[in-house]
């Protein structure tokens, strides 16, 4: 890798300072920057670590039933505190990647990335999410915009994310072995005002959310009623783990899945 500074505020004040810097890259769990910068693909003259910024981890329920998670929380952590309060949220953390990926991942981490296979950018959207920056407030259908690509500015970083707790609500994931990303996975999510489904690692634009599942689960929320229904392919990705076909069935056949572990 090339040679670069490295910074380690304990604010998320002196973060931000930090992060002002030419080229100054934010780092969170590592899981990506990491590996990248072992292979000479970035070149950032600063490395500014968010893991000391004590602030932002935590798990906690906030006033109006959301639970909030700060930005620099492990998966792990989210995993283990939300067990109770977000089942479907705690079994997404807690299925990512390896242990040493779990331990050392964080949330904001993930979704300041937006790798089109996350896990958690599906569970933010099919919630109904917000992320909170150090600046703003941005709701979930604005944040995704594409693959590797959100709504952040340079040198903003997200603090906490606030997640609405649905009636109910699944992650269901078919596992790529080798990577253990998901080739295709599924969060839907029952509300009292409708369904939200969020769909992650099968479109070349990333997250999405399916919205002629959303409307026939809002009608009759059982999996039979997806029966007919078909991602379009065209979007979908295409490679040695499977065509676009494959995932676009295997959209349906996931989501099947969560909407009958529902129940």
């Amino acid at each position: 890798m090339y040679a670069f500074d490295f910074e380690r505020p304990t604010t998320v004040a002196d973060a931000v300072a930090a992060l002002k810097a030419e080229d100054a890259q934010a780092l969170g769990g590592g899981q990506t920057i990491i590996p990248t910068l072992k292979q000479r693909l970035a070149m950032p003259s600063k490395m500014v670590s968010l893991t000391g910024i004590e602030e932002m981890k935590f798990v906690r329920t906030d006033d109006q039933g959301r639970i909030c998670v700060g930005g620099a929380t492990p998966h792990v952590t989210v995993a283990r505190e939300t067990a109770q309060s977000y089942p479907a949220l705690s079994y997404l953390a807690g299925r990512i990647g390896d242990p040493a990926v779990r331990n050392r991942g964080t949330i904001g981490g993930s979704l300041a990335n937006n790798d089109p296979s996350a896990c958690y950018p599906a569970g933010v959207l099919a919630s109904g999410a917000t992320i909170v920056t150090d600046r703003r407030e941005i709701a979930a259908d604005d944040y995704f915009q594409g693959m590797f690509t959100t709504a952040l500015e340079e040198g903003e970083i997200i603090t906490e994310v606030r997640f609405p707790v649905p009636q109910g609500a699944r992650y269901e994931k078919f596992i790529q072995p080798a990577s253990r990303f998901p080739l295709v996975a599924v969060f839907v999510a029952k509300f009292a005002g409708g369904v939200r489904v969020a769909v992650t690692g099968a479109s070349e634009e990333g997250v999405f959310r399916w919205s002629e599942a959303e409307q026939a689960l809002s009608s009759n929320f059982a999996a039979e009623a997806l029966d007919g229904l078909s991602a379009d392919p065209s979007g979908m990705i295409g490679d040695l783990h499977g065509s676009k076909d494959y995932r676009a069935h295997l959209v349906g056949v996931i989501a099947r899945r969560a909407v009958r572990a529902i129940g």
